[in-house]
């Protein structure tokens, strides 16, 4: 099985956590793609794919994504599955903490595809996030804060891949 991996990053952190998660899914083979420079449509060509998106200022979509936003509409991602995870500084934005993560998501659900990798919000303080679920004790996917807890990081992707990789494997 081969899953791709989307990103768009503006100050390479995102970039960076889509490596680690690429490096976690080993030996699964995964394709890195940055949605600034290779066709979003690329995501049909998986089964299981995982986006990353960082949140900007006030709950706003990274440039990258942005720019292809609409060009989602026109994917029909009818029985793919799916996961994302988001940077976000909780400290800086607690009102709109991994909002962006939350816009990613209902848009992929909106697309016909199915989310996996719903991350537990204990250990982190926000405000507000669009992306929190279930009375705010669950995100959409996996938040990361390489602002206010970097030293965090390495433990909740290994943890995240391990968890989409299993609920991946309960749906075959």
């Amino acid at each position: 099985m081969s899953i791709g991996i989307f990103f768009g990053s503006t100050t390479g952190n995102t970039e960076d956590v889509a490596e680690q998660i690429q490096d976690q899914l080993v030996p699964l083979a995964s394709n890195l793609h940055n949605i600034a420079d290779e066709p979003v449509n690329l995501i049909q060509d998986y089964p299981l794919f995982i986006c990353g998106i960082p949140t900007w200022d006030y709950g706003e979509l990274q440039a990258d994504w942005e720019d292809i936003w609409e060009e989602l509409d026109t994917l029909d991602l009818t029985g793919k599955h799916f996961a994302v995870f988001g940077c976000g500084d909780q400290i800086g934005y607690p009102e709109w903490y991994q909002d962006a993560v939350g816009l990613l998501h209902d848009k992929l659900c909106g697309l016909g595809a199915t989310p996996l990798g719903y991350w537990p919000t204990k250990g982190y303080k926000f405000e507000k996030s669009l992306a929190a679920i279930a009375n705010n004790s669950r995100f959409v996917g996996l938040a990361v804060d390489e602002d206010n807890q970097h030293e965090l990081t390495e433990g909740r992707i290994a943890d995240w891949c391990q968890q989409v990789i299993n609920e991946y494997n309960a749906t075959l």
